[in-house]
């Protein structure tokens, strides 16, 4: 056992072992928690079927939650004893009992169970021996958390080293994407999340999520609530477990989940959350692992800012490049071409014969000035037009995988002139959302989305050729969160039929007055 620094490896010997020992014909082994609970349970001597069929394992009360204290216990009827709080439905009866706790550096750590030994009841004999297996057991789990620990610092640098060269290779919005693919390996979860809020107290908003169920979550939006999520958003890191009974932000999509999150902050500057979430069947998150969140954190932050700059020197060498390309066409190109212009004009007045040939020439010189005048006033001015589009390209390039065909997609007006700030993340959120409704339930094989935008309203009509809306209104979180981003923005969104198959989906909000500029 000693020789193992594998911890699951050396708590499973563990138990082999004490069964082995006294010849018992049930063992266990008990691990607390942070918040000293039973956390773990570990046992051998019953088949895989009985053990799904007793259901959830204890919970560390009675003589077990003696045991668990600091108190061996030897007993030769389990049943007889008053702190004896029974056994499941089809648990197979237990007789005799022999429970020993692991101490570690004077904290209890769990505890050894043992029923059922060949003879009659279990001896002192026994008990010293499985007194003496605890005190080794406390040795090599101590070894085992110290090399645990050191695996996980190395990882943790490893995949550092390894998110600060993507971050710095991808592009602006895909920065929180690469931490949260990062964490999920590291941290063994089952989703990773990040969220953001506009402010202390308003909605909480999952910006990126990445793991089991993240096409749900991501996009999503919940009411601000005392949780893990929203006091990390505050600067406090925190843990939760299943059975803390704490409120649960994504109940519907993540019911019973164990979650820890810790606050990003860039530059001095809090701007979200990092949350990790566990499913009920695998092991609640430990304060080891809320402490390698934080560190991740910690050290990200410099690559975070280091990517954020990054695309910021990109931008400015984009408008700048824009600019010098503005000034070449109109010093040189324009120049050039009027000159030309006017040259063909003299030589046309010097012979009416060639007014009528060249005169052709000279409007259409006229025109390609003109259009080079209106690139320049698009180089100068529509960099955010072109931002915007190329997000919603991306999330057609994202979600297209997942769909029959790539869908066809058009703008119609200033959609970038209109577009910017929370309005533009929104926007983003629900044709991503819209896509992913259609690739779960439509069963459709064309796609068509336009993005209108007028001095009055922005709208995204997302068209499909499946199987038409569900007859009964829809629950789903997609469909709720679609309509609460159209309310916060006083609009609506609807879902109907088309002919003479299909869904359209129609997300649309007033524009302010004035926001056209």
């Amino acid at each position: 056992m000693t020789e193992d620094l594998d911890l699951d490896h050396v708590l499973r010997h563990l138990v082999e072992a004490a069964r082995a020992l006294v010849d018992a014909h049930f063992a266990a082994l008990g691990v607390l928690d942070d918040h000293g609970k039973l956390g773990r349970f570990i046992h051998i001597g019953m088949p895989a079927e009985l053990v799904s069929r007793i259901g959830h394992p204890p919970r560390g009360l009675g003589v077990l939650g003696a045991v668990l204290s600091g108190e061996t216990i030897r007993l030769e009827k389990l049943q007889e004893d008053p702190r004896s709080v029974g056994a499941p439905v089809d648990h197979p009866a237990m007789q005799a009992f022999l429970g020993v706790p692991i101490t570690i550096q004077g904290s209890t750590y769990g505890a050894l169970y043992l029923t059922n030994p060949s003879a009659e009841a279990f001896t002192a004999e026994d008990e010293l021996l499985i007194g003496a297996l605890a005190g080794t057991a406390a040795t090599a789990i101590s070894n085992a958390q110290l090399y645990e620990q050191t695996r996980r610092a190395k990882e943790l640098h490893s995949t550092l080293s390894d998110v600060t060269t993507k971050l710095l290779a991808v592009e602006d919005g895909e920065v929180f994407g690469v931490l949260a693919h990062s964490l999920v390996s590291l941290l063994d979860a089952q989703l990773v999340l990040v969220s953001v809020a506009e402010s202390v107290g308003k909605a909480l908003y999952v910006d990126t999520a990445r793991g089991e169920g993240a096409a749900q979550i991501e996009g999503s939006q919940v009411p601000w609530m005392d949780c893990v999520l929203s006091r990390a958003m505050e600067g406090e890191r925190g843990i939760t477990t299943v059975q803390d009974g704490e409120p649960n932000p994504f109940t519907d999509d993540l019911p019973n989940a164990s979650m820890i999150a810790v606050p990003l902050s860039v530059s001095g500057e809090r701007v979200a959350a990092l949350c990790a979430t566990r499913s009920e069947r695998d092991p609640s998150f430990t304060h080891d692992d809320l402490d390698l969140l934080g560190e991740f954190a910690n050290q990200a932050n410099l690559a975070i800012a280091l990517a954020w700059a990054r695309a910021d020197r990109l931008r400015m060498e984009m408008v700048a490049e824009r600019a010098r390309i503005a000034r070449d066409l109109h010093d040189h190109v324009i120049q050039k071409l009027f000159a030309t212009g006017l040259e063909l004009q003299a030589l046309a007045s010097t012979d009416p014969q060639l007014t009528e040939t060249l005169g052709p020439h000279v409007r259409r010189i006229d025109s390609a000035i003109t259009d080079i005048r209106t690139a320049i006033f698009a180089l100068q001015t529509q960099a955010s037009a072109d931002e915007i589009r190329h997000r919603l390209l991306e999330v057609i390039t994202e979600i297209s995988p997942s769909l029959p065909s790539i869908p066809r997609m058009t703008f119609t007006g200033p959609v970038g002139l209109i577009l910017d700030g929370a309005l533009a993340d929104d926007v983003v959120a629900v044709l991503r959302e819209s896509l992913t409704n259609v690739a779960r339930h439509a069963n459709a094989r064309t796609i068509e989305v336009e993005i209108a935008a007028s001095d009055t309203h922005i709208a995204i009509t997302v068209d499909d050729d499946g199987v038409g809306p569900p007859s009964e209104p829809s629950r789903s979180s997609g469909t709720r969160n679609l309509t609460a981003r159209a309310q916060d923005h006083g609009g609506e969104f609807t879902l109907s039929a088309r002919s003479p198959r299909g869904t359209r989906a129609l997300w649309k909000v007033p524009i302010s007055p004035g926001r056209l500029r």
